[in-house]
Order: structure tokens, then C-alpha cells, then sequence
């Protein structure tokens, strides 16, 4: 415990899902929490849920406007920042001819634009010894069928992770990106697939993934949280998969 101690954290989708996940185990190890998502009443649950000394913000990473608040916020309220993770995001799937531009854009604009300037946004408020996250995914090394989109969006944040990695070294700030595999999750009715089918198609996925199981939540804000903590000091630049082996063999 404590491994967070005196440290202020960003998490953008923390009132649900990983994000949520990933708030609570910061907050148990130490850091005051803000979290940033589009339900109000999903983040004063997720408030009660983290505890004392945690603040929110209503918005959507795809709006600048909605950025500069929420991070307007933190600098009132903890007057710095520490740790970003850039965990909004989503997606919908489906086949090359049946992707409208609105769904594009909509994926893009969340999962890219969302990343690209949470940290934009984050980095006047950071200095050195500062750690950032991209939540990525495993999809960023797949070639699957009817996921073109989301898959590219999420190579898209990979590829952001090095970059910055490179950009913000001088300023002793570590950026790396985090790819989540298959995970127990509310999100796979959020993707496009019907509710009658999620369990069939999460049937289907098991055989893929060599440790034969799904991961928890928790287990990705373990390794968030070794992103985020002095533990991981020396890793900047890097893709951490928590996928139980289904992008990696």
C-alpha cells in the first residue's frame, strides 16, 4: 500500500469499466483521484465509490472545451498533476462496407483525438517525474475481420506512446501505452454485439487466448499501477500487454 502516496491522478473514462477500476486502485494506494466521464450519474457513483478526495467532471474527451474544464478543475482543486491515464474511449465493429463515415468519425474523434489532446491539455500541469498512459489494446498488433477501424485508432494511440515517449523525456515525464486483451467488462454490448450474443461471442474468444480466461479489471489497474508508480522508473516508450497472452503467441 502507498505506492501512490502524495500523488495526483487524471483518469478521463474513470466513472466506469477500467477506468473506474483503475481509480479505486490508485486511490487505495495513496493518490487523489479526478476522473472525467460523460454520465453524471455513473461518476457520483463512481465518486462515492473511489472515497474522500476525489473530484469529477462531466465531459467527453472528444470536446476540447470539455478538456480544458476538467483540467482547469484539477489545477483549482490540487494545483499540479502526476499521473494521466487516457483510458476514454470505444468502439463499434463491423465489416469494411457497413462503416458509415458518422461511426469513423465517432471512433477516431473518441479513442485518437480524445488521446492525442487529453495530454496536450494534461501537460502544463506536469513536470518531471510525471507518468502517462495510453490505454490501447491488443487489437493494435491484430488483423481482425470487421475491425479495421478500431483496430487502426488503437495503432493510432500506440503509435502516440512512442512519440511522446521520445518528446517528453527531456522534461522527465515517461510515456507508455497499455493494451488490455479480452476483459470482463460491460463494454461488449457497447462494440455492436447483440445482448442475446455477447456470451456465445466471449465463448468464442476464450480458445484464442492462452491462459483459456478472461482478465478482471483489477488486474489491469495492478498494472496500471505499476505504470504509474516509481516500480516502472526506467520503462518509457513501451506497449505493457495485459491480454493473457492473445497478442503475443
Amino acid at each position: 500500500m502507498g505506492k501512490l502516496t502524495g500523488k495526483v491522478a487524471a483518469i478521463t473514462g474513470g466513472n466506469s469499466g477500467l477506468g473506474l477500476a483503475i481509480a479505486k486502485r490508485f486511490k487505495a494506494e495513496g493518490a487523489s483521484v479526478a476522473i472525467l466521464g460523460r454520465n453524471s450519474e455513473t461518476l457520483e457513483s463512481a465518486v462515492n465509490e473511489i472515497g474522500e478526495d476525489t473530484i469529477s467532471s462531466k465531459g467527453d474527451v472528444r470536446s476540447l472545451s470539455d478538456l480544458d474544464d476538467f483540467f482547469s478543475k484539477i489545477s483549482e482543486h490540487f494545483g499540479r498533476l502526476d499521473i494521466v491515464v487516457a483510458n476514454a474511449g470505444g468502439g463499434k465493429v463491423g465489416p469494411i462496407d457497413q462503416v458509415d463515415e458518422a461511426t469513423f468519425d465517432e471512433m477516431t474523434d473518441s479513442n485518437w483525438k480524445g488521446a492525442f489532446f487529453t495530454i496536450q491539455k494534461a501537460l502544463p500541469l506536469m513536470g518531471k517525474g510525471g507518468s502517462i498512459q495510453l490505454i490501447s489494446s491488443g487489437a493494435n498488433l491484430k488483423g481482425l475481420p470487421a475491425f479495421s477501424v478500431y483496430s487502426g485508432t488503437k495503432a493510432a494511440v500506440r503509435s502516440l506512446a512512442r512519440c511522446l515517449a521520445a518528446e517528453l523525456a527531456p522534461e522527465g515525464i515517461r510515456v507508455n501505452c497499455l493494451s488490455p486483451g479480452c476483459i470482463e467488462t460491460p463494454v461488449w454490448t457497447k462494440v455492436g454485439v447483440p445482448a442475446d450474443q455477447v456470451d456465445g461471442v466471449k465463448e468464442s474468444m476464450i480458445p484464442m487466448i492462452p491462459m483459456q480466461r478472461f482478465g478482471e479489471p483489477e488486474e489491469i489497474a495492478s498494472t496500471a499501477l505499476f505504470l504509474a508508480s516509481d516500480e516502472s522508473s526506467y520503462i518509457t516508450g513501451a506497449n505493457i500487454a495485459a491480454d493473457g497472452g492473445l497478442a503475443q503467441v
